[in-house]
């Protein structure tokens, strides 16, 4: 069976069917909150539906602080160079201070440092050493000088020892010719006698000849005797001569010995001298060094922003904190710390909005153009190695083309980044977000040129 409806009015009513032949015409009246419920219902579905179709941003959501840009002028640690005790503050917690400014002064507490006059004391002992020093080296000179005359006199009395052996030997020489010619001579004279001798007896020869030959004789012994003696004198000249070449020789050898000697001890001498004199310039060097660690002193300009040691007369031990120092000038920037599934997708130069701890904002994560209250920036550096907290840290600049940062903020405040990716559908974003996917890279900076990619 059909039934026809016709709208009358505000409600619905059924007409007659003749071609049905009932009797009674059924009236059915529909409710008019359900109309209008109805009515809403497909407005809201149309809204949806074009919800469904707008743009979404997606992003990485990430916390952290603010901090400075350069480690130079982030918030640092003033510590104690030398053990001691705090005598007086110079400067009050928030001061601003210069360069150079002294923030304390700390007094001395080892014993060998006490001596007011320590540093006038060392120099008079270093004086005494550099005194010493050289005197040992003009002893040193001069015991050059006197080995280079040893050496010079024992070349000339080497030199006189060896002609007065030369001499010996020639002597010698002549002495053994002539004692060998007086042999000859002898042997001469005898023959001549012993002729003279026998003619004497055959009577040929008178006894005056026979004597003459006899004299003869005897002056050739004589001679002989003397030449052999003179032989024996030149020869035992000669061995004289080399003993005394030998005695020079050894004689100039220790003298030489002995002055090297002390020459090389008087330079060991003025080696130890040196090194003493070595360490007590360095031990000098340090005393004022160490006297100069007395001020703390402003290493920029800055704020002195918590005193870690209070009190006067308080000691101290070597490295220990004393104050965090504020620099003055200061680039700010945010760190915040990403998980490592999603810092692949960031790279330096990405857009990054931010909200900080303090300012109101009212924030549409996928809608940046219309939140309220946030900032813009963009990645900086990127760390090559996690945190040690199982995320990467991610430190972001300001973005010079956006609104500036809040000249109020102060470092260490907290913040929260939202990385900007790709442009998507809400329906798109809503599909990934259920399955789990990452989001879609950005194009801009994920364009991969031939062997090289854009913003890394």
């Amino acid at each position: 069976m059909k039934a026809l409806f016709r709208l009358r009015k505000d409600r619905f009513v059924t007409v007659r069917a003749p071609e049905v032949g009932y009797a009674l015409a059924h009236t059915v009246e529909v409710p008019f909150w359900v109309r209008r419920g109805l009515q809403v219902l497909g407005i809201l579905a149309l809204m949806v539906g074009v919800f469904l179709f707008l743009p979404w941003t997606q992003n990485i959501a990430a916390v952290g602080r603010v901090t400075a840009l350069s480690p130079a002028v982030r918030p640092q640690t003033l510590h104690a160079f030398i053990p001691g005790r705090i005598q007086r503050w110079l400067v009050q917690e928030g001061q601003a201070v210069r360069q150079g400014d002294t923030l304390l002064l700390l007094g001395e507490i080892k014993d060998y440092y006490l001596d007011p006059q320590l540093l006038q004391r060392m120099r008079q002992q270093l004086t005494a050493k550099e005194e010493a020093a050289q005197a040992q080296r003009g002893k040193i000179q001069a015991l050059t000088l006197q080995l280079q005359a040893l050496r010079t006199a024992r070349e000339a009395a080497l030199a006189r020892a060896q002609n007065a052996l030369l001499q010996a030997q020639l002597r010698f020489e002549a002495d053994s010719a002539a004692w060998l010619a007086a042999e000859v001579e002898y042997q001469l004279a005898q023959n001549q006698y012993v002729r003279q001798e026998s003619l004497f007896v055959q009577g040929l020869r008178s006894l005056t000849e026979l004597q003459n030959r006899q004299m003869k004789l005897q002056e050739a012994q004589a001679k002989l005797v003397a030449q052999r003696n003179r032989y024996q004198a030149a020869r035992a000249e000669v061995a004289n001569a080399r003993l005394q070449l030998t005695a020079l020789e050894a004689d100039y050898a220790e003298k030489i010995a002995k002055a090297e000697s002390d020459l090389r001890s008087t330079e060991a001498y003025l080696y130890d001298l040196e090194a003493a004199i070595a360490k007590l310039r360095n031990e000098l060097a340090n005393v004022q060094v160490r006297q100069g660690f007395y001020a703390v002193v402003a290493p920029q300009d800055g704020y002195l922003v918590r005193a870690l040691k209070t009190g006067v007369g308080e000691v101290i031990k070597e490295g220990e904190p004393l104050a965090v120092f504020m620099p003055k000038d200061y680039r700010l920037a945010a760190e915040v710390y990403v998980r490592p599934l999603d810092v692949a997708l960031l790279r330096p130069g990405s857009p990054v909005r931010l909200q900080f701890d303090g300012w109101p904002a009212f924030i549409f994560s996928g809608w940046p153009r219309v939140s309220f209250g946030t900032f813009g920036g963009r990645v900086y550096a990127i760390d090559y190695v996690e945190a040690g907290t199982g995320y990467f840290r991610v430190l972001i600049e300001p973005d010079p083309a956006a609104e500036p940062w809040p000249a109020l903020l102060r470092l260490g405040g907290g913040v929260r980044a939202w990385f900007l990716l790709n442009d998507v559908p809400v329906w798109y974003e809503i599909w990934r977000q259920l399955n789990g996917f990452p989001p879609d890279l950005i194009p801009q900076f994920y364009q991969t040129a031939p062997g090289k990619q854009k913003g890394v």
